[in-house]
């Protein structure tokens, strides 16, 4: 199992183009269907800093995220908006969850 947790913040202009693109990403995932990627962005009360958890049953999951054309507009949009606050992006470790994932 991989967990990744990136957190970062646009301007607050580009904050609802990000979303729309975050939903294009959750919309090709749900078509897709993949049963190992559980994909969720959160938005902060800021309105625009932004914070992914994304959990991959493997890195083969990982890199079919990554290469849908959705999220590579995605990532080519963001990092052209001129963010305030770049990614940081951590690899994290399940404790305890009342919630299913991969490796519990």
């Amino acid at each position: 199992m991989k967990t990744l947790c990136v957190q970062y913040t646009t301007t607050a202009a580009f904050s609802p183009v990000n979303q729309a693109n975050i939903a294009r990403i959750v919309m090709e995932l749900r078509e897709l269907n993949h049963p190992g990627i559980m994909y969720s962005t959160w938005l902060l009360p800021d309105g625009k800093t932004f914070m992914h958890f994304d959990q991959f049953a493997n890195e083969e999951a990982h890199q079919v995220l990554i290469s849908l054309a959705s999220f590579k507009r995605f990532d080519e949009e963001l990092w052209a908006s001129g963010l305030e606050a770049e990614p940081v992006l951590e690899q994290v470790a399940l404790v305890a969850s009342t919630e299913k994932f991969y490796n519990s």
